[in-house]
Parts: C-alpha cells; sequence; structure tokens
C-alpha cells in the first residue's frame, strides 16, 4: 500500500505529444520501471491541467499543431514553473537544439531514441527537479523566518551577510555595538541559523526585491 507521502515524493513523468501511439509507447516505457506518467495531446491540454506538485519531468515533442514544445518551454519559464525538459522530436536541428539547451532543457533527443538513452535522460531530469523543489522548499522557510525579523535585525542581517565587522555595522547604522551584539543573536535564532555561513546562504536565497529594500 502507497502512502499519501510516498505518493507524493513518486516522481511523475509529463508527456506531450500529438502522436497517440508515440504517447502509449513513451507512457509504458515509464511505468515499466516504476515511475508515474500522464500524456497530453498538446502543450494547451497540459496546461489547462491542475497537476500535483510531485518531483518530475516533461517529455516533450518539438512540433506539434499549434504552440510548439519550445513554446511550451518559455510559456512554463513565464509562470515560473521550471519543470525540467526533455525534448524528444523527429524533426530537430543544430539552431533548434542550441535553443532549446539555453532555454535548460536537460537533453534534447531524436527520434527514434533508444529506450536506455531515454530513461537515462529521465533519471538526470529527476534529480534536477528534487534539487529544485528542495532549494524552493529551503527558500520559503527561509522567507518565512525573515518576515519575523524587525527592521533593525533586518539590516543587521544584511550587513553580516556582506562580512561587515560588529563595530562597522554599528557605526554604519548609528547604534552602539553592543546594540549590534543583540540584534545579531536574534538574528541568528529567529533565522535558525548555527552559523554566519548558515546565515549567508539563508540570505542569499531571499528575493533580490526583498533585499534591496533594506
Amino acid at each position: 500500500m502507497i502512502t499519501p507521502n510516498a505518493k507524493a515524493d513518486r516522481p511523475l513523468i509529463l508527456i506531450v505529444d500529438d502522436d497517440e501511439e508515440v504517447r502509449t509507447a513513451l507512457q509504458e516505457l515509464i511505468l515499466s520501471i516504476g515511475l508515474d506518467a500522464v500524456c497530453f495531446a498538446s502543450p494547451r491540454e497540459l496546461l489547462e491541467s491542475e497537476l500535483p506538485d510531485r518531483p518530475g519531468c516533461l517529455v516533450l515533442d518539438v512540433r506539434m499543431p499549434g504552440a510548439s514544445g519550445l513554446d511550451l518551454q518559455h510559456q512554463l519559464a513565464a509562470k515560473r514553473n521550471p519543470k525540467p525538459i526533455i525534448f524528444l522530436t523527429g524533426h530537430g536541428d543544430i539552431p533548434m537544439t542550441v535553443q532549446a539547451m539555453k532555454a535548460g532543457a536537460v537533453d534534447f533527443l531524436t527520434k527514434p531514441v533508444r529506450d536506455q538513452t531515454l530513461l537515462d535522460a529521465v533519471t538526470v531530469a529527476i534529480e534536477r527537479d528534487v534539487e529544485q523543489m528542495a532549494a524552493t522548499r529551503r527558500a520559503k522557510q527561509h522567507f518565512d523566518l525573515f518576515v519575523t525579523l524587525t527592521q533593525r535585525e533586518r539590516q543587521v542581517m544584511r550587513e553580516v551577510a556582506r562580512g561587515r565587522l560588529n563595530k562597522q555595522i554599528a557605526f554604519d547604522l548609528g547604534i552602539k555595538e553592543i546594540t549590534v551584539k543583540l540584534h545579531r543573536g536574534n538574528v541568528m535564532r529567529k533565522m535558525q541559523a548555527a552559523s554566519v555561513g548558515e546565515l549567508i546562504r539563508a540570505w542569499e536565497t531571499l528575493p533580490t526585491d526583498l533585499r534591496d529594500k533594506l
């Protein structure tokens, strides 16, 4: 029996191809190695679907009626949904490959492709997505902790992240050094940082516009 958490952690592969035979063959291949796969006949069908928040990747045909696989890649990027993409096409060329890879595609494979070649690419894509999802969760956690800081504590965190010493921070902010130490201790505690290195990494995950406002 698969628990809800186990189901949520199991990779889901999204297949987009206008050829039903290709979709079915790809889905059967993915299912054969114990992964889940969902098929879509067009980019629009994918975009209109509500997809679960699970690790995985997209396997996209490049040329389809209506929006192409490259168009879908751009739309997903605009929606800040950077799910790793593997392009699989019978009509690829070098400029198209370069365009796809520059936009972040994991691989650009030409039909017919060996099963193992595709599965290897899927494995790489899943690993990338797991890392991306973990980074997103960490960034959200850091943001949630950051908003609990007072304005002065945020300023002190910024200066610590810049490598400034307590006495330098005190001079820049026009406060006493002992006050900086108190704020710094509060920042470390509230941000759940065990070291300055951890605090700096947390700072770097915060949205740029938020950091620039301080």
